[in-house]
């Protein structure tokens, strides 16, 4: 099913798939755009790898460089004093905050061409991390951090929610740092999630911020497990017609995780 798309000049690439019975919306779900901090799932996700293989363990310590704490954006480590952390500790932050210090740290430890590698042994045709973390971009260094397509994204986080991407206990991993997410205000903000509650809708996310870019993705389990990638890009001026699109795609999202009946109103 398409759904209908956004008044200009907002470019949306949507794609929502419920597991159960593969119902799916989507817009433009293969237009490659930036994925600001999305991409960082795929970080995360050789990490995830690399635990669940014994080839890596949660207590390694690992510095954090100036260049690590020079980049600003978002996240705590780079302003905190202690240049020491565990693995367990630089995940926890990524995911948790989007830390951008623990991102370039964990990126050094096991490198880009290892991430790259991972999102084309994981099937990713489109979607990829192109550098580390930058407080500004020059002419001789990739423009952006990732690039990639809702579709695959989805693609990835299917295999993830039904624990056959890698292993099941990468995908376990994964999945549990991404409940971890702190921002709850793209997609996320209309979904009605409790995860406190018995039987209640949870979610597992990663969003991206950036100039031009908001972007989200994550699963939602609930009466329905639902995957969901929604990536806006926008020029000067038009962020608040951007989030508002993300929010009216979670809308959807809620709809297709919540009960039978409700998911076919």
């Amino acid at each position: 099913m398409t759904s209908g798309g956004p008044a200009a000049p907002v470019r949306i690439g949507a794609m929502v798939r419920r597991l159960d019975d593969g119902r799916t919306l989507s817009l433009d779900p293969d237009l490659v755009l930036p994925l600001a901090s999305v991409g960082k799932v795929l970080l995360l996700g050789e990490v995830a790898r690399r635990l669940a293989a014994g080839t890596l363990t949660a207590e390694q310590p690992v510095d954090l460089l100036d260049d690590d704490r020079a980049v600003g954006g978002t996240g705590l480590l780079g302003l905190l004093s202690p240049r020491r952390w565990t693995v367990a500790d630089l995940t926890t932050a990524v995911a948790a905050v989007s830390d951008n210090a623990a991102t370039n740290a964990l990126l050094r430890l096991v490198t880009l061409e290892a991430v790259q590698h991972l999102a084309r042994t994981s099937g990713l045709r489109a979607t990829t991390v192109h550098d580390r973390i930058r407080a500004t971009r020059g002419p001789d260094v990739p423009p952006t951090f990732a690039t990639g397509t809702a579709h695959d994204l989805c693609t990835f986080l299917t295999d993830v929610a039904t624990g056959t991407w890698q292993s099941p206990r990468a995908s376990e991993l994964l999945h549990g740092w991404l409940a971890g997410n702190t921002d709850r205000t793209l997609v996320a903000d209309t979904i009605r999630h409790d995860p406190w509650s018995t039987g209640g809708v949870r979610v597992a996310n990663k969003t991206g911020t950036d100039s031009g870019v908001r972007a989200d993705a994550g699963i939602v389990v609930g009466p329905h497990t639902v995957v969901y990638a929604v990536v806006a890009a926008f020029p000067p001026g038009a962020e608040r017609a951007a989030v508002a699109e993300l929010r009216r795609w979670g809308t959807a999202v809620d709809r297709l995780a919540g009960d039978q009946r409700s998911a076919n109103s």
